[in-house]
Protein backbone atom coordinates (compact mmCIF):
# COMPACT_ATOMS: atom_id res chain seq x y z
CA UNK A 1 0.00 0.00 0.00
CA UNK A 2 1.45 3.37 -1.03
CA UNK A 3 2.17 5.87 1.75
CA UNK A 4 2.00 9.52 0.74
CA UNK A 5 1.50 12.85 2.45
CA UNK A 6 0.88 16.15 0.68
CA UNK A 7 2.00 19.66 1.65
CA UNK A 8 -0.22 22.42 0.28
CA UNK A 9 -0.04 26.15 0.98
CA UNK A 10 -2.43 29.05 1.23
CA UNK A 11 -0.32 30.92 -1.35
CA UNK A 12 2.97 30.80 -3.18
CA UNK A 13 5.99 31.10 -0.88
CA UNK A 14 4.08 29.87 2.17
CA UNK A 15 6.91 27.40 2.74
CA UNK A 16 5.72 24.23 0.99
CA UNK A 17 9.07 23.46 -0.63
CA UNK A 18 11.04 23.92 2.57
CA UNK A 19 8.69 21.84 4.72
CA UNK A 20 8.63 19.12 2.07
CA UNK A 21 12.44 19.02 2.13
CA UNK A 22 12.44 18.97 5.93
CA UNK A 23 10.03 16.04 6.10
CA UNK A 24 12.08 14.18 3.48
CA UNK A 25 15.15 14.48 5.69
CA UNK A 26 13.24 13.52 8.87
CA UNK A 27 11.79 10.38 7.27
CA UNK A 28 15.24 9.46 5.93
CA UNK A 29 16.76 9.92 9.38
CA UNK A 30 14.04 7.68 10.78
CA UNK A 31 15.11 4.87 8.49
CA UNK A 32 12.57 5.13 5.66
CA UNK A 33 13.21 5.30 1.94
CA UNK A 34 11.54 8.56 0.92
CA UNK A 35 11.15 10.59 -2.28
CA UNK A 36 9.63 13.98 -3.10
CA UNK A 37 7.00 14.51 -5.79
CA UNK A 38 5.56 17.58 -7.49
CA UNK A 39 3.40 16.87 -10.50
CA UNK A 40 3.87 20.32 -12.04
CA UNK A 41 6.48 22.93 -11.26
CA UNK A 42 6.89 26.37 -12.84
CA UNK A 43 10.47 27.61 -12.58
CA UNK A 44 13.47 28.76 -14.57
CA UNK A 45 15.87 26.95 -12.23
CA UNK A 46 16.25 23.48 -13.68
CA UNK A 47 18.60 20.51 -13.49
CA UNK A 48 19.80 17.73 -15.76
CA UNK A 49 19.70 14.18 -14.41
CA UNK A 50 22.24 11.47 -15.12
CA UNK A 51 19.93 10.32 -17.93
CA UNK A 52 20.08 13.73 -19.60
CA UNK A 53 16.52 14.67 -18.62
CA UNK A 54 15.36 18.05 -17.29
CA UNK A 55 13.55 18.68 -14.00
CA UNK A 56 12.93 21.50 -11.52
CA UNK A 57 15.67 22.21 -8.99
CA UNK A 58 13.19 22.39 -6.10
CA UNK A 59 12.70 18.64 -6.35
CA UNK A 60 16.46 18.16 -6.68
CA UNK A 61 16.85 19.93 -3.33
CA UNK A 62 14.19 17.70 -1.80
CA UNK A 63 15.86 14.61 -3.28
CA UNK A 64 19.17 15.70 -1.71
CA UNK A 65 17.35 16.06 1.61
CA UNK A 66 15.97 12.55 1.16
CA UNK A 67 19.44 11.24 0.20
CA UNK A 68 18.22 9.81 -3.10
CA UNK A 69 19.29 10.53 -6.66
CA UNK A 70 17.16 13.15 -8.46
CA UNK A 71 14.77 11.70 -11.05
CA UNK A 72 12.29 13.26 -13.46
CA UNK A 73 9.73 10.94 -11.86
CA UNK A 74 9.78 13.45 -8.99
CA UNK A 75 8.73 16.29 -11.31
CA UNK A 76 7.03 14.93 -14.45
CA UNK A 77 5.90 18.38 -15.69
CA UNK A 78 8.12 21.46 -15.70
CA UNK A 79 6.93 24.80 -17.07
CA UNK A 80 9.64 27.33 -17.92
CA UNK A 81 8.16 30.80 -18.55
CA UNK A 82 9.21 32.22 -21.90
CA UNK A 83 6.89 35.24 -21.96
CA UNK A 84 4.32 36.70 -19.56
CA UNK A 85 1.66 34.62 -21.33
CA UNK A 86 3.42 31.39 -22.21
CA UNK A 87 5.91 28.72 -21.16
CA UNK A 88 8.10 25.97 -22.50
CA UNK A 89 6.38 22.72 -21.53
CA UNK A 90 8.68 19.87 -20.44
CA UNK A 91 7.14 16.44 -19.80
CA UNK A 92 9.16 13.58 -18.34
CA UNK A 93 12.30 15.60 -18.91
CA UNK A 94 11.69 16.24 -22.63
CA UNK A 95 10.54 19.47 -24.30
CA UNK A 96 7.02 19.27 -25.75
CA UNK A 97 7.10 22.84 -27.09
CA UNK A 98 6.01 26.34 -26.13
CA UNK A 99 2.39 26.95 -25.15
CA UNK A 100 0.32 29.96 -24.18
CA UNK A 101 -1.38 29.74 -20.79
CA UNK A 102 -4.86 29.15 -22.28
CA UNK A 103 -3.51 26.45 -24.58
CA UNK A 104 -1.74 24.65 -21.74
CA UNK A 105 -4.82 24.87 -19.50
CA UNK A 106 -6.68 22.68 -21.99
CA UNK A 107 -3.69 20.45 -22.71
CA UNK A 108 -2.71 19.60 -19.14
CA UNK A 109 -5.59 17.16 -18.55
CA UNK A 110 -3.99 14.88 -21.16
CA UNK A 111 -0.92 14.67 -18.89
CA UNK A 112 -2.70 12.87 -16.03
CA UNK A 113 -1.46 9.43 -17.20
CA UNK A 114 2.14 10.74 -17.23
CA UNK A 115 1.69 12.13 -13.71
CA UNK A 116 0.20 8.97 -12.30
CA UNK A 117 2.73 6.70 -13.97
CA UNK A 118 5.55 8.76 -12.43
CA UNK A 119 3.91 8.73 -9.00
CA UNK A 120 3.14 5.00 -9.05
CA UNK A 121 6.69 4.19 -10.14
CA UNK A 122 8.13 6.27 -7.29
CA UNK A 123 5.67 4.79 -4.80
CA UNK A 124 6.79 1.32 -5.84
CA UNK A 125 10.40 2.18 -5.06
CA UNK A 126 10.05 4.06 -1.76
CA UNK A 127 8.33 3.72 1.61
CA UNK A 128 7.01 7.30 1.73
CA UNK A 129 6.29 9.94 -0.91
CA UNK A 130 6.13 13.58 0.21
CA UNK A 131 4.07 15.52 -2.33
CA UNK A 132 4.29 19.27 -2.77
CA UNK A 133 1.40 21.29 -4.15
CA UNK A 134 1.69 24.55 -6.10
CA UNK A 135 0.34 27.98 -5.33
CA UNK A 136 -2.97 27.60 -3.52
CA UNK A 137 -5.72 24.94 -3.71
CA UNK A 138 -8.29 27.76 -3.40
CA UNK A 139 -7.72 29.21 -6.88
CA UNK A 140 -11.37 28.60 -7.72
CA UNK A 141 -10.97 29.81 -11.31
CA UNK A 142 -8.41 27.05 -11.95
CA UNK A 143 -9.92 24.16 -9.96
CA UNK A 144 -11.32 22.39 -13.00
CA UNK A 145 -8.83 19.82 -14.25
CA UNK A 146 -6.50 20.52 -11.29
CA UNK A 147 -3.46 18.25 -11.46
CA UNK A 148 -1.24 19.73 -8.76
CA UNK A 149 -3.26 20.46 -5.60
CA UNK A 150 -6.51 18.83 -4.45
CA UNK A 151 -6.94 17.11 -7.78
CA UNK A 152 -3.62 15.35 -7.24
CA UNK A 153 -4.40 14.65 -3.56
CA UNK A 154 -7.49 12.77 -4.70
CA UNK A 155 -5.63 10.87 -7.42
CA UNK A 156 -2.95 9.76 -4.96
CA UNK A 157 -5.22 9.42 -1.91
CA UNK A 158 -2.81 11.58 0.08
CA UNK A 159 -3.72 13.29 3.37
CA UNK A 160 -2.99 17.02 3.23
CA UNK A 161 -1.22 19.44 5.56
CA UNK A 162 -2.16 23.05 4.83
CA UNK A 163 0.59 25.64 5.44
CA UNK A 164 0.06 29.37 6.05
CA UNK A 165 2.67 32.14 6.14
CA UNK A 166 2.33 34.27 9.27
CA UNK A 167 5.26 36.52 8.30
CA UNK A 168 3.15 38.18 5.59
CA UNK A 169 0.29 38.77 8.03
CA UNK A 170 -3.28 37.50 7.96
CA UNK A 171 -2.40 33.85 8.51
CA UNK A 172 -5.70 33.07 10.25
CA UNK A 173 -7.68 34.46 7.33
CA UNK A 174 -5.37 32.62 4.91
CA UNK A 175 -6.03 29.25 6.50
CA UNK A 176 -9.73 29.62 7.28
CA UNK A 177 -10.43 31.31 3.94
CA UNK A 178 -8.69 28.55 2.02
CA UNK A 179 -10.71 25.88 3.82
CA UNK A 180 -13.98 27.76 3.15
CA UNK A 181 -13.26 27.80 -0.60
CA UNK A 182 -12.62 24.05 -0.74
CA UNK A 183 -15.33 21.52 -1.55
CA UNK A 184 -16.48 19.34 1.33
CA UNK A 185 -14.54 16.28 0.19
CA UNK A 186 -11.42 18.41 -0.29
CA UNK A 187 -11.80 19.93 3.16
CA UNK A 188 -11.99 16.44 4.61
CA UNK A 189 -8.61 15.63 3.04
CA UNK A 190 -6.94 18.43 5.04
CA UNK A 191 -5.88 16.70 8.25
CA UNK A 192 -4.08 19.57 9.98
CA UNK A 193 -2.82 23.14 9.65
CA UNK A 194 0.73 24.46 9.95
CA UNK A 195 1.72 28.04 10.76
CA UNK A 196 5.05 28.90 9.15
CA UNK A 197 7.66 31.68 9.47
CA UNK A 198 6.73 32.79 12.99
CA UNK A 199 8.81 35.44 14.76
CA UNK A 200 8.20 36.36 18.37
CA UNK A 201 6.82 34.89 21.59
CA UNK A 202 4.75 31.76 20.95
CA UNK A 203 2.69 32.44 24.08
CA UNK A 204 1.20 35.52 22.43
CA UNK A 205 0.10 33.33 19.53
CA UNK A 206 -1.62 30.60 21.53
CA UNK A 207 -5.04 32.33 21.88
CA UNK A 208 -5.10 32.77 18.11
CA UNK A 209 -4.20 29.11 17.56
CA UNK A 210 -7.08 28.03 19.83
CA UNK A 211 -9.52 30.23 17.91
CA UNK A 212 -8.12 28.99 14.57
CA UNK A 213 -8.74 25.39 15.59
CA UNK A 214 -12.26 26.27 16.68
CA UNK A 215 -13.10 28.17 13.47
CA UNK A 216 -11.50 25.65 11.11
CA UNK A 217 -12.31 22.41 12.87
CA UNK A 218 -8.73 21.32 12.15
CA UNK A 219 -5.84 20.83 14.59
CA UNK A 220 -2.81 23.08 14.28
CA UNK A 221 0.06 20.65 13.88
CA UNK A 222 2.69 23.16 14.90
CA UNK A 223 4.24 26.57 14.44
CA UNK A 224 7.54 26.70 12.60
CA UNK A 225 9.77 29.69 13.33
CA UNK A 226 11.30 31.85 10.62
CA UNK A 227 14.26 29.66 9.74
CA UNK A 228 17.73 30.82 8.77
CA UNK A 229 18.72 27.83 6.68
CA UNK A 230 20.77 28.23 3.51
CA UNK A 231 18.83 25.99 1.16
CA UNK A 232 17.96 26.65 -2.48
CA UNK A 233 14.65 28.45 -2.89
CA UNK A 234 12.28 28.92 -5.81
CA UNK A 235 13.68 31.35 -8.38
CA UNK A 236 10.56 33.54 -8.62
CA UNK A 237 10.32 33.91 -4.82
CA UNK A 238 13.90 34.05 -3.61
CA UNK A 239 14.99 36.71 -1.14
CA UNK A 240 18.61 36.40 -2.30
CA UNK A 241 18.12 39.04 -4.97
CA UNK A 242 17.24 41.62 -2.33
CA UNK A 243 19.44 40.62 0.61
CA UNK A 244 22.32 42.85 1.67
CA UNK A 245 25.66 41.09 1.11
CA UNK A 246 27.91 40.49 4.08
CA UNK A 247 30.96 42.72 4.48
CA UNK A 248 33.67 40.85 2.59
CA UNK A 249 37.14 41.25 1.19
CA UNK A 250 35.97 40.34 -2.32
CA UNK A 251 33.07 41.88 -4.23
CA UNK A 252 31.33 39.72 -6.85
CA UNK A 253 28.40 41.21 -8.76
CA UNK A 254 25.87 39.02 -10.60
CA UNK A 255 23.75 40.81 -13.18
CA UNK A 256 20.14 40.14 -12.24
CA UNK A 257 18.69 39.61 -15.71
CA UNK A 258 14.89 39.80 -16.13
CA UNK A 259 14.80 36.13 -17.22
CA UNK A 260 17.65 34.94 -14.97
CA UNK A 261 17.81 31.18 -14.59
CA UNK A 262 19.80 28.83 -12.39
CA UNK A 263 21.01 31.50 -9.96
CA UNK A 264 21.82 28.50 -7.78
CA UNK A 265 25.07 28.35 -9.77
CA UNK A 266 26.43 30.98 -7.38
CA UNK A 267 25.36 29.63 -3.98
CA UNK A 268 28.78 28.08 -3.34
CA UNK A 269 30.47 31.43 -3.95
CA UNK A 270 27.89 33.13 -1.75
CA UNK A 271 28.66 30.72 1.09
CA UNK A 272 32.42 31.18 0.78
CA UNK A 273 34.04 33.16 3.59
CA UNK A 274 35.40 36.46 2.33
CA UNK A 275 33.43 36.45 -0.92
CA UNK A 276 30.60 38.96 -0.97
CA UNK A 277 28.12 38.12 -3.73
CA UNK A 278 25.33 40.51 -4.71
CA UNK A 279 22.73 40.84 -7.48
CA UNK A 280 22.54 44.10 -9.41
CA UNK A 281 20.07 45.55 -11.92
CA UNK A 282 21.54 48.92 -12.86
CA UNK A 283 24.79 50.85 -13.18
CA UNK A 284 24.32 52.57 -9.83
CA UNK A 285 24.23 49.22 -8.03
CA UNK A 286 27.07 47.78 -10.11
CA UNK A 287 29.86 50.10 -8.96
CA UNK A 288 33.31 48.60 -9.48
CA UNK A 289 33.31 44.97 -8.29
CA UNK A 290 36.24 42.59 -8.45
CA UNK A 291 34.29 40.25 -10.71
CA UNK A 292 31.12 40.52 -12.78
CA UNK A 293 29.07 37.43 -13.63
CA UNK A 294 26.53 37.27 -16.44
CA UNK A 295 24.27 34.34 -15.43
CA UNK A 296 22.04 31.99 -17.37
CA UNK A 297 18.78 33.24 -18.85
CA UNK A 298 15.68 31.77 -20.48
CA UNK A 299 15.78 34.50 -23.14
CA UNK A 300 19.30 35.50 -24.10
CA UNK A 301 18.36 37.97 -26.82
CA UNK A 302 15.73 39.84 -24.79
CA UNK A 303 18.02 40.07 -21.76
CA UNK A 304 20.93 41.22 -23.93
CA UNK A 305 18.71 44.04 -25.21
CA UNK A 306 17.81 44.86 -21.59
CA UNK A 307 21.43 45.32 -20.45
CA UNK A 308 22.05 47.35 -23.61
CA UNK A 309 19.09 49.66 -22.99
CA UNK A 310 19.69 50.29 -19.27
CA UNK A 311 23.37 51.19 -19.61
CA UNK A 312 24.83 48.04 -18.06
CA UNK A 313 26.48 46.99 -21.31
CA UNK A 314 28.50 50.20 -21.52
CA UNK A 315 29.49 49.88 -17.85
CA UNK A 316 30.55 46.24 -18.27
CA UNK A 317 32.63 47.06 -21.35
CA UNK A 318 34.34 49.93 -19.54
CA UNK A 319 35.15 47.76 -16.53
CA UNK A 320 36.37 44.94 -18.79
CA UNK A 321 38.73 47.44 -20.45
CA UNK A 322 40.00 48.35 -16.97
CA UNK A 323 40.85 44.71 -16.27
CA UNK A 324 37.86 43.63 -14.15
CA UNK A 325 37.13 39.90 -14.52
CA UNK A 326 33.95 39.25 -16.55
CA UNK A 327 32.54 35.72 -16.46
CA UNK A 328 29.52 34.36 -18.34
CA UNK A 329 27.53 31.19 -17.64
CA UNK A 330 25.31 29.65 -20.34
CA UNK A 331 23.22 32.52 -21.73
CA UNK A 332 25.67 34.94 -20.14
CA UNK A 333 28.47 33.21 -22.07
CA UNK A 334 26.49 33.63 -25.29
CA UNK A 335 26.08 37.37 -24.57
CA UNK A 336 29.85 37.80 -24.22
CA UNK A 337 30.36 36.68 -27.82
CA UNK A 338 30.31 38.68 -31.02
CA UNK A 339 26.89 37.73 -32.37
CA UNK A 340 23.79 35.61 -31.78
CA UNK A 341 21.67 34.29 -34.65
CA UNK A 342 18.16 32.86 -34.26
CA UNK A 343 17.21 31.57 -37.70
CA UNK A 344 14.90 28.88 -36.25
CA UNK A 345 12.82 31.40 -34.29
CA UNK A 346 13.72 29.89 -30.92
CA UNK A 347 13.58 33.29 -29.20
CA UNK A 348 11.59 35.23 -31.76
CA UNK A 349 14.08 35.17 -34.63
CA UNK A 350 16.63 37.65 -35.90
CA UNK A 351 20.25 38.43 -35.24
CA UNK A 352 21.92 40.60 -32.61
CA UNK A 353 25.46 41.69 -31.80
CA UNK A 354 26.87 40.45 -28.51
CA UNK A 355 29.14 42.36 -26.15
CA UNK A 356 32.09 41.37 -28.32
CA UNK A 357 34.32 40.35 -25.41
CA UNK A 358 34.87 36.76 -26.60
CA UNK A 359 35.61 35.57 -30.17
CA UNK A 360 32.56 33.28 -30.42
CA UNK A 361 29.39 33.25 -32.48
CA UNK A 362 26.20 31.55 -31.27
CA UNK A 363 23.39 30.13 -33.38
CA UNK A 364 20.14 28.96 -31.82
CA UNK A 365 18.56 25.63 -32.76
CA UNK A 366 15.25 24.15 -31.66
CA UNK A 367 16.93 21.11 -30.15
CA UNK A 368 18.05 21.68 -26.56
CA UNK A 369 21.44 20.50 -25.29
CA UNK A 370 21.04 18.48 -22.09
CA UNK A 371 23.88 16.54 -20.47
CA UNK A 372 25.83 16.08 -17.27
CA UNK A 373 29.57 16.26 -17.66
CA UNK A 374 32.89 16.94 -15.99
CA UNK A 375 36.19 18.28 -17.19
CA UNK A 376 39.35 20.23 -16.50
CA UNK A 377 40.12 23.90 -17.01
CA UNK A 378 42.97 24.30 -19.49
CA UNK A 379 42.54 27.63 -21.28
CA UNK A 380 42.09 30.29 -18.59
CA UNK A 381 44.10 33.43 -19.25
CA UNK A 382 45.16 36.64 -17.55
CA UNK A 383 44.15 36.95 -13.93
CA UNK A 384 42.16 33.72 -14.28
CA UNK A 385 45.24 31.65 -15.19
CA UNK A 386 45.43 30.07 -11.69
CA UNK A 387 42.26 28.16 -12.56
CA UNK A 388 44.10 26.00 -15.09
CA UNK A 389 44.33 22.40 -13.96
CA UNK A 390 41.23 22.68 -11.78
CA UNK A 391 38.50 20.07 -12.08
CA UNK A 392 34.90 21.08 -12.78
CA UNK A 393 31.64 19.20 -13.10
CA UNK A 394 28.00 20.05 -13.64
CA UNK A 395 25.45 20.06 -16.44
CA UNK A 396 24.65 21.78 -19.71
CA UNK A 397 21.13 22.93 -20.54
CA UNK A 398 20.85 25.41 -23.37
CA UNK A 399 19.49 26.24 -26.78
CA UNK A 400 22.23 27.16 -29.22
CA UNK A 401 25.72 26.20 -30.31
CA UNK A 402 28.68 28.54 -29.84
CA UNK A 403 31.58 28.36 -32.27
CA UNK A 404 34.98 30.04 -32.13
CA UNK A 405 35.52 32.75 -34.73
CA UNK A 406 39.27 32.69 -34.23
CA UNK A 407 41.85 30.04 -33.41
CA UNK A 408 41.45 30.24 -29.64
CA UNK A 409 41.61 27.66 -26.88
CA UNK A 410 38.57 26.39 -24.99
CA UNK A 411 38.23 27.32 -21.33
CA UNK A 412 37.87 23.63 -20.39
CA UNK A 413 38.10 20.19 -21.93
CA UNK A 414 35.20 17.89 -21.05
CA UNK A 415 35.58 14.23 -20.13
CA UNK A 416 34.47 13.24 -23.65
CA UNK A 417 37.27 15.34 -25.13
CA UNK A 418 35.00 18.12 -26.35
CA UNK A 419 35.58 21.80 -25.61
CA UNK A 420 33.63 23.96 -23.18
CA UNK A 421 33.59 27.71 -23.09
CA UNK A 422 36.20 30.21 -24.13
CA UNK A 423 38.65 32.64 -22.53
CA UNK A 424 40.35 35.82 -23.64
CA UNK A 425 42.41 37.78 -21.12
CA UNK A 426 40.28 38.41 -18.03
CA UNK A 427 37.08 37.43 -19.86
CA UNK A 428 35.75 33.86 -19.78
CA UNK A 429 32.56 31.93 -20.33
CA UNK A 430 31.20 28.42 -19.85
CA UNK A 431 28.09 26.40 -20.60
CA UNK A 432 28.58 24.39 -17.41
CA UNK A 433 26.03 24.99 -14.64
CA UNK A 434 27.61 24.17 -11.28
CA UNK A 435 30.99 25.45 -12.44
CA UNK A 436 31.71 27.09 -9.08
CA UNK A 437 30.44 24.19 -6.97
CA UNK A 438 33.70 22.30 -7.48
CA UNK A 439 35.99 23.03 -4.53
CA UNK A 440 39.05 22.78 -6.77
CA UNK A 441 37.81 25.45 -9.18
CA UNK A 442 36.29 27.75 -6.56
CA UNK A 443 39.46 27.75 -4.43
CA UNK A 444 41.55 28.65 -7.47
CA UNK A 445 39.14 31.47 -8.35
CA UNK A 446 39.27 32.96 -4.84
CA UNK A 447 43.08 32.85 -4.93
CA UNK A 448 43.07 34.53 -8.35
CA UNK A 449 40.75 37.31 -7.16
CA UNK A 450 42.85 37.89 -4.03
CA UNK A 451 46.05 38.05 -6.08
CA UNK A 452 44.48 40.51 -8.50
CA UNK A 453 43.32 42.70 -5.62
CA UNK A 454 46.63 42.43 -3.82
CA UNK A 455 45.24 41.03 -0.57
CA UNK A 456 46.20 37.94 1.45
CA UNK A 457 44.74 34.74 0.06
CA UNK A 458 41.47 33.78 1.70
CA UNK A 459 41.06 30.18 2.77
CA UNK A 460 38.23 28.24 1.17
CA UNK A 461 38.40 25.09 3.23
CA UNK A 462 34.72 24.24 3.44
CA UNK A 463 33.13 21.47 1.40
CA UNK A 464 29.96 22.76 -0.27
CA UNK A 465 28.27 19.35 -0.35
CA UNK A 466 28.93 18.85 3.37
CA UNK A 467 27.72 22.40 4.03
CA UNK A 468 24.42 21.72 2.26
CA UNK A 469 23.99 18.43 4.11
CA UNK A 470 24.38 20.29 7.40
CA UNK A 471 21.68 22.75 6.35
CA UNK A 472 19.28 19.86 5.63
CA UNK A 473 19.95 18.45 9.09
CA UNK A 474 19.32 21.88 10.60
CA UNK A 475 16.00 22.03 8.74
CA UNK A 476 15.04 18.54 9.92
CA UNK A 477 15.80 19.52 13.53
CA UNK A 478 13.41 22.47 13.22
CA UNK A 479 10.67 20.26 11.74
CA UNK A 480 11.04 17.68 14.53
CA UNK A 481 11.03 20.33 17.23
CA UNK A 482 8.01 22.24 15.97
CA UNK A 483 5.71 19.74 14.25
CA UNK A 484 3.85 16.83 15.84
CA UNK A 485 5.61 13.95 14.08
CA UNK A 486 3.52 11.38 15.93
CA UNK A 487 0.43 12.88 14.28
CA UNK A 488 2.11 12.77 10.86
CA UNK A 489 3.05 9.11 11.23
CA UNK A 490 -0.50 8.41 12.40
CA UNK A 491 -2.14 9.87 9.29
CA UNK A 492 0.43 7.97 7.20
CA UNK A 493 -0.58 4.83 9.11
CA UNK A 494 3.09 4.06 9.75
CA UNK A 495 4.68 3.08 13.06
CA UNK A 496 7.66 5.24 14.00
CA UNK A 497 11.00 3.45 13.79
Amino acid sequence: MKKAIMIQGTMSNAGKSLITAGLCRVFHQDGYSVAPFKSQNMALNSFITDEGLEMGRAQVVQAEAACVAPSVLMNPILLKPVTDMGSQVIVNGEVRGNMKAVEYYEYKKTLVPDIMKAFETLAGRHDIIVIEGAGSPAEINLKQNDIVNMGLAKMTDAPVLLVGDIDRGGVFAQLVGTLVLLDNDERDMVKALVINKFRGDIELLRPGIAMLEEKSGKPVLGTIPYLRVDIEDEDSLTERFHSKPKASALDIAVIRLPKISNFTDFMALEATDGAGLRYVQNTRELGRPDMIILPGTKNTIADLKWIRQNGLEAAILRLANEGVIIFGVCGGYQMLGQEIRDNENVEGGGEICGLGLLPVSTEFFVEKARLRTAGKIVGAQGALSPLNGSSVEGYEIHMGVSRFKENVAALAIKENGGPDGCASGNIAGTYLHGFFDSTDCRTALIKALCAMKGIPVLSDSFNFAAYKNGQYNKLADAVRENLDMDFIYKILDISRS
